[in-house]
């Protein structure tokens, strides 16, 4: 996995190429390690996604979210109009980057 930390986020990445394996290993790691931090899932790699394959990281993003922090996945291969409203999915690092300091102003006014 290729971490790349941020002010108040980090971003994670697959070195591999096995999508279904990565998720579930992101379902153990952040809980452990990433506790506390926004989490950005880089999947742009992953240009040929496919829906069932993205909804593998439902758990985590369920969990993650539930304490408090932000967890945005990005890739631009999947039509946002099929995406569950519970994930969040943008096209692009810099719109990851824009979600992640809008939920923490949220979060700062109590919403």
């Amino acid at each position: 996995m290729n971490i790349k930390n941020h002010d108040n986020y980090v971003v994670l990445a697959d070195e591999q190429d096995d999508i279904a394996d990565f998720a579930s290993f992101l379902e153990y790691q952040i809980p452990k390690k990433f506790k506390g931090q926004n989490v950005v899932v880089d999947l742009l790699k992953y240009d040929k996604l496919q829906l069932e394959e993205l909804l593998q990281f439902l758990k985590v993003s369920n969990l993650h979210r539930k304490t408090k922090q932000s967890f945005v996945l990005v890739n631009n291969a999947i039509n946002p109009d099929v995406i569950p409203m519970e994930m969040i999915v943008v096209p692009t690092l810099q719109e990851a980057e824009d979600i992640v300091e809008m939920e923490e102003i949220e979060r700062d006014l109590g919403f």
